[in-house]
């Protein structure tokens, strides 16, 4: 049984569907028998979607990811923005 400091680390893993069967498992069976866990999932994975669902119909502003990517030193353009978003209709 995972303790609460791991499933919390472990969330967002969890919420993007990267974490291994057996540790998912773990984390799940956590989320049965913890209501404080199972609360930060609800958050993290409605604040998920609600970032998914609100900023995939916006445009960022012409220039601002090359300003970004030259205030960590990333050449102009190695990033793109298309097709990054999760897909709001997934099911957590």
């Amino acid at each position: 049984m995972a303790d609460c400091n791991e499933t919390l680390r472990e969330l967002q893993t969890y919420l993007d569907g990267e974490l291994p069967d057996d540790m998912k498992y773990v984390v799940d069976e956590h989320l049965l028998d913890c209501t404080d866990c199972l609360q930060a999932f609800d958050f993290h994975a409605e604040l998920k979607l609600v970032i998914a669902t609100k900023c995939r119909t916006e445009a960022i502003p012409a220039g601002l990811l090359d300003k970004i990517e030259a205030c960590f030193g990333i050449d102009p353009g190695e990033f793109t923005t298309g097709g990054g978003y999760a897909d709001p209709d997934l099911s957590y």
